[in-house]
C-alpha cells in the first residue's frame, strides 16, 4: 500500500482570500515504511511575504524571487503524488485547500478530498482532550525534533511520518490489517489480524482410564515393606 505524508509552508492562512503556496514537502510510504522516495520544492508565490509568516518558516521574499512559479512544477508534484495515493498531512484540510487552489489556478484538475488522510483528526479520536499540533504530538509519542528551529514543508513531512507511522501501530503496523482508505481511524480503534490457516496434525491415542487418586491396599503394603528395608532413614529422627 502506497501513501504519502505531505506538507505545505505558505504565505497565509487563507487560500480563498490570495494567499500562497511557497514550499512542499512529500514523503513516500510503502506498507508504513519510508522508501527514502521524496519530493521538495519551493515556489514563487507572486507577491509579498507577510512578516508574520515569515517569522513561522523564515522563507524571504529574496530567497523565493528566482524559484519557479507552481504551475510550472505542477506535472511534476502531480507524477509523485499519483492518480489515487492517499495523502495524509497534519489538518490536512489546511493543506488539501492551498494545494488546490494551487492547482485550479495552475489549470490542473484538483484532488478529491476522498484521498485525504487527517493525522490530526486521528490524534483527536486516539487522545481527546490532548494537544494535537506537531509538536505536542511528536513529544508525546518521543519523537526527536530538537532541529525544528522553524517550520519547513519537508522536515515537518518527515516528522509526519514517523508519528503517522506510531499512530498507526508503529513499527509493527504489518501484523495489522491496513486501514481503509475511507476511514483510517478505524484501523486505528479496531484492527483486525489476519488470520491464518494452519493444519495440525493429531495424533489419536487409545482411551484408557483415569488413575484412582488413592493408593490400593496393595500397593500400601509394599511401600511400608519397602521403608523398612531403609537403615536409619533420617525422616524418622523427627518422629
Amino acid at each position: 500500500m502506497r501513501e504519502i505524508i505531505f506538507d505545505t509552508e505558505t504565505t497565509g492562512l487563507s487560500a480563498g482570500s490570495g494567499d500562497r503556496l511557497v514550499e512542499i514537502g512529500c514523503i513516500e510510504l510503502i506498507n508504513r515504511v519510508e522508501t527514502g522516495r521524496k519530493y521538495h520544492a519551493y515556489f514563487n508565490p507572486q507577491r509579498k511575504m507577510p512578516a508574520d509568516a515569515q517569522a513561522v518558516h523564515g522563507l524571504t521574499d529574496r530567497f523565493l524571487a528566482d524559484k519557479p512559479l507552481f504551475a510550472d512544477k505542477a506535472d511534476e508534484l502531480m507524477a509523485f503524488l499519483g492518480s489515487d495515493t492517499p495523502l495524509v498531512a497534519h489538518n490536512a484540510s489546511f493543506d488539501f485547500g492551498f494545494l488546490n487552489v494551487e492547482l485550479a489556478m495552475a489549470g490542473r484538475k484538483t484532488i478529491s478530498l476522498d484521498r485525504m488522510i487527517d493525522t490530526q483528526a486521528i490524534a483527536r479520536r486516539l487522545h481527546p482532550g490532548a494537544k494535537h499540533n506537531l509538536d505536542a504530538m511528536c513529544t508525546r509519542y518521543g519523537i526527536d525534533r530538537s532541529h525544528r528551529l522553524q517550520h519547513g514543508a519537508l522536515l515537518d513531512a518527515e516528522l509526519l511520518a514517523q508519528l503517522y507511522i506510531e499512530m498507526m501501530g508503529g513499527r509493527q503496523i504489518g501484523m495489522f490489517t491496513p486501514p481503509a482508505r475511507h476511514d483510517p481511524i478505524a484501523a486505528v480503534i479496531s484492527a483486525e489480524v489476519h488470520s491464518v490457516d494452519v493444519s495440525i496434525a493429531v495424533v489419536r491415542r487409545p482411551f484408557r482410564k483415569p488413575r484412582p487418586h488413592l493408593p490400593s491396599a496393595e500397593e500400601l503394603a509394599r511401600h511400608e515393606a519397602f521403608i523398612a528395608t531403609i537403615d536409619k532413614a533420617i525422616w524418622l529422627d523427627t518422629v
